[in-house]
């Protein structure tokens, strides 16, 4: 929780090693219903609102539909094969594949609270503020390398974001503010 009047923002991960770090949690760890959570984030760019009312029945065909929380707008996402993976792993995992996928021991789904602190715990750094909204700027970071950093991936990203710009989606993704460091670097 962040303190009243001040300004917080989440840092984008690295997506490979923390794709390889949550794919490690499925398979060895107590946390392996946080590592999927983590995997499914930075591959769909999802809210952790939208995450955590998943169901396993929404993940057993090749693309998720839902009515975004926050913007009560319909939403399909094609299942990628990280996704894939993962959840063929956790279903290793679990006895019960059935209602909802992040739920404690007591059956109760997730907070948003104890996502948080938990990522913190197992993805943060003294240098990097982390927290789950940093999944879906890792996604957007990700999308927007892998399609060479155009104003192309940008309008994307800002349609499957929602944002009214692709200016608000750089802004979004700390991309505007580089642009602004590398400025002061070449004098």
């Amino acid at each position: 929780m962040s303190v009243k009047g001040s300004v917080t923002t989440s840092d984008y991960l690295n997506f490979d090693s923390t794709l390889n770090k949550a794919i490690k949690l499925i398979k060895n760890d107590k946390n392996y219903k946080l590592g999927f959570l983590v995997v499914l984030g930075i591959n769909s760019g999802l809210r952790i609102s939208d995450l955590l009312s998943l169901k396993y029945s929404d993940l057993e065909s090749d693309s998720i539909t839902l009515l975004e929380k926050k913007t009560n707008k319909k939403r399909i996402i094609r299942i990628n094969d990280n996704i894939k993976n993962a959840f063929a792993l956790l279903k290793n995992r679990v006895e019960k594949h059935e209602g909802y996928i992040f739920t404690s021991n007591q059956n109760t789904v997730y907070s948003t609270q104890y996502v948080n602190r938990k990522i913190k715990e197992l993805f943060g750094t003294k240098k990097l503020s982390v927290s789950t909204h940093s999944l879906r700027k890792t996604f957007g970071r990700q999308v927007y390398s892998n399609n060479n950093e155009t104003e192309k991936a940008l309008l994307y990203l800002s349609d499957l974001f929602n944002h009214s710009s692709p200016a608000i989606t750089k802004r979004y993704l700390g991309i505007r503010q580089e642009e602004l460091d590398d400025i002061y670097m070449s004098l």
